[in-house]
């Protein structure tokens, strides 16, 4: 009990929720991370192309000598590059549903409002305790608004929403021109929790063969001050819940952004890196840490470092800006 808590509406047992990615795709290793201590999992993603793509393939049948290919849509990983499909992903959530006894959090990945939305009430159907909307967006239009892109992530939610009945966590990126205010528009469309943030993934070119190069960097425990820094501002003046994601490696990790006023955090990296055993190790030093510094519980210190706390926040930011630019100043030698 001391270190349970509550995400989403969800009663969990610990704040350490392994995050969509290949470590949760099957049932037999979502039971590894289980018997090491996760209090829920967020599942591989399933992906709008895909959903796009098997739509597509079906009309091709039916309608065959028409331009029933999108064009767009050959950019896209062909579909035995997944592995598995819509159809297969919802029958993956029936069965991990049916052989953990920890909550199972679906995630759908998009950035369009389109029919591969309607997966989510088949996701529900399925069996998943909560959603995750993984909008993954890159404005690359020269006309599209600020205003347009918000729009489309309201929309998405919006549209969701209305048509299941779990509770819905929004994944978004850090980029917008006020999240605060994203952040209240997506409460009044009916986001029951936000995750912070998505990471996006830059690419390299490669000299040799002049080609883009794709590689994804494993977080580190300094990547936690982005989501640490928006969660402490945020929490207490929208109410939704928050998980943590990037960066989260040790029990210091933990401590600090749930201080800040994270529910839950996520990892992988650290899980691809130590494996499952580092959940243990985790919990246990969670605990040790509240031993020796008297703390009864999560809940207990939850919010306590956020800047709801403060009197002036719009003060504090910027006096901690100019703080860190003297103490930089005072400590440089040449």
């Amino acid at each position: 009990m001391r270190l349970s808590t509550k995400y989403m509406g969800l009663e969990l047992k610990n704040p350490l929720v392994p995050s969509a990615s290949p470590l949760t795709e099957k049932l037999d290793s979502i039971k590894v991370l289980e018997d090491n201590g996760a209090s829920a999992v967020v599942l591989f993603s399933l992906f709008e192309e895909q959903i796009e793509k098997q739509d597509s393939s079906l009309e091709y049948f039916t309608e065959y000598g028409t331009d029933s290919f999108a064009e767009s849509l050959s950019f896209f990983p062909d579909a035995h590059e997944f592995k598995a499909g819509p159809d297969e992903y919802l029958e993956n959530v029936r069965k991990i549903k049916a052989g953990v006894d920890i909550p199972i959090i679906a995630s759908l990945n998009g950035n369009t409002p389109g029919g591969w939305m309607e997966y989510a009430k088949k996701i529900e159907q399925a069996g998943a305790d909560g959603l995750e909307l993984n909008i993954h967006y890159l404005p690359v239009d020269f006309n599209e608004t600020s205003a347009d892109v918000e729009k489309r992530y309201i929309d998405i939610v919006s549209w969701v929403k209305s048509n299941v009945n779990i509770p819905i966590a929004v994944k978004i990126g850090s980029r917008f021109s006020s999240l605060p205010a994203m952040a209240k528009a997506l409460e009044g469309a009916g986001a029951d929790a936000l995750v912070m943030f998505n990471r996006f993934y830059h690419p390299d070119i490669d000299l040799e063969k002049l080609e883009t190069k794709r590689k994804i960097q494993l977080s580190h425990s300094r990547d936690i001050r982005l989501p640490m820094r928006w969660i402490s501002i945020l929490r207490g003046n929208v109410n939704l819940s928050f998980a943590a994601s990037t960066g989260v490696h040790s029990a210091s990790d933990v401590l600090k952004l749930v201080m800040s006023g994270a529910d839950i955090t996520q990892l992988t990296s650290a899980l691809m890196a130590h494996g499952p055993e580092v959940i243990n190790k985790i919990n246990e030093d969670l605990i040790s840490w509240m031993n020796e510094n008297e703390y009864q519980s999560i809940s207990q210190m939850k919010g306590s470092m956020s800047l709801i706390h403060r009197p002036d926040p719009k003060t504090i930011v910027r006096d901690n800006y100019m703080r860190t630019l003297l103490d930089f100043q005072a400590n440089t030698k040449l």
